[in-house]
């Protein structure tokens, strides 16, 4: 029989600490970018099922707000470095990277039951019939009001009212002496941020953001009616300050008490009835979209997803995360452990189908029909080149968005006239167009 002496004795612990450093080394790391979102914050919370479920895997988060998000993911996966295995996008990023080439095709083999995904969604993250990015959450618009103040004015609020009811109900529940305001919508500068909301009512106007020879539009009628409708009732029924608020910046009011209405996405539903986040949560009603001249494009449509991009060296793990992250089971998940009201929502039909959430979420029947409402083929009442409701879909609109976005909050600041915030936007779209030999 084989001796073992001191020697051996070190040398065979040795092995066993090199292999078990080897299988630490092995340990894959995957960096997942993403936006400073309720729902996104909670992922985070269930990132410890998924290391379970698949040891080897480690989750490193990189959290952002919106603008810097989408700024930095667009430029690491443009320069190809590698620097995230997984960023959240959009349905704007998806079909244009996805057919450049810069993101890995979705594995929706197996169990993942892509068809479970709503087709207007599913769609939208697709390029050619591949889907490029898998569905957190998606969302349309849609009206958010206090029932109590409204009927204490003697108003009604019902689906697709017009622009100027919208109006008068905002001025009959203004009451700033008592930190109440009309009315609140996004302010703040940003294709993704003021313009998603500005787009969706300008195209209520029967707006456009080109013609059919991709022209850009901003000067029309349609658009300066809308803009100036827009800085108008807000300017009289807003809070202070609404060229700084987006998205999270009005729910922090809402869930206050703080705003009559509320018009943005219809995943704020599930927050603002929350009565752990919302003073307000037993007073929330919804409604369909406010339109001016036509249904057409009057409410968006959104999905945050997840996408992997092409220059990641972990492409294998992300994939697992991506399909673990967007399935039916996470959806149980976190309605097991938070209740069925609080599960991400506007990505499948076994969530609205499922009876525990109809219970749960008074906003589903609401959110769903905004989804299914909106047609990104046919969003505009004239027609245009484009696909898209709150954005167009090609490479420049980023720019043009964003330079369009920063003239209008400007003009809701009062630092110019909204003639001239439209004639800078105009005038910038039509160079990048030119530039990128639209015409």
């Amino acid at each position: 029989m084989k001796r073992f002496t001191k020697k051996t004795l070190a040398y065979a612990v040795s092995i066993t600490a090199a292999m078990s450093a080897a299988s630490t080394f092995a340990e894959t790391q995957i960096t997942v970018a993403t936006v400073n979102n309720g729902h996104m914050i909670e992922m985070q919370k269930f990132t410890p099922e998924f290391e379970k479920a698949n040891p080897g895997i480690k989750v490193k988060w990189v959290t952002l707000e919106e603008g810097v998000l989408r700024q930095n993911v667009t430029q690491d996966i443009a320069n190809k470095s590698g620097l995230y295995d997984v960023m959240t996008i959009g349905m704007y990023e998806a079909p244009i990277w996805g057919e450049r080439g810069w993101l890995e095709p979705v594995d929706t083999s197996g169990s993942y039951d892509a068809e479970d995904i709503l087709p207007s969604i599913r769609g939208g993250l697709s390029y050619d019939g591949t889907m490029y990015a898998a569905p957190f959450y998606g969302e349309s618009s849609m009206v958010m009001y206090r029932k109590d103040l409204v009927k204490a004015a003697g108003m009604e609020i019902n689906d697709r009212d017009s622009w100027e009811h919208i109006r008068d109900v905002a001025a009959a529940v203004n009451d700033p002496s008592k930190g109440i305001y009309g009315i609140c919508l996004r302010g703040k500068a940003g294709w993704g941020d003021n313009m998603a909301f500005m787009t969706a009512m300008a195209n209520s106007f029967g707006a456009r953001w080109f013609d059919e020879n991709w022209k850009p539009q901003l000067e029309t009628k349609e658009w300066k009616e809308a803009v100036t409708f827009y800085v108008d009732l807000l300017t009289k029924y807003g809070p202070p300050g609404s060229s700084s608020n987006s998205f999270n910046e009005s729910l922090a009011l809402f869930n206050e008490g703080k705003c009559g209405m509320w018009i943005d996405a219809t995943i704020a539903a599930s927050f603002v009835t929350d009565p752990k986040q919302s003073k307000v949560a037993d007073q929330v009603g919804f409604a369909q979209s406010p339109i001016a001249v036509t249904e057409k494009g009057a409410n968006w449509l959104w999905s945050w997803a997840l996408g992997i991009p092409a220059a990641t060296k972990n492409a294998d793990a992300a994939q697992k995360f991506v399909r673990w992250a967007t399935s039916k089971e996470y959806i149980q998940l976190v309605g097991k452990a938070n209740g069925w009201a609080a599960v991400p929502t506007g990505t499948r039909a076994s969530t609205y189908a499922n009876p525990k959430f109809q219970k749960a979420a008074v906003f589903a029947e609401a959110e769903l029909k905004a989804i299914n409402s909106a047609d990104p083929t046919d969003s505009t009442l004239k027609p245009s080149p484009y696909v898209g409701v709150q954005f167009a879909a090609i490479p420049e609109f980023q720019a043009i968005g964003t330079t369009a976005g920063q003239m209008i909050s400007g003009a809701l600041a009062g630092s110019m006239t909204v003639d001239e915030a439209l004639k800078i936007a105009n005038k910038a779209a039509d160079r990048q167009m030119r530039q990128a030999g639209y015409y």
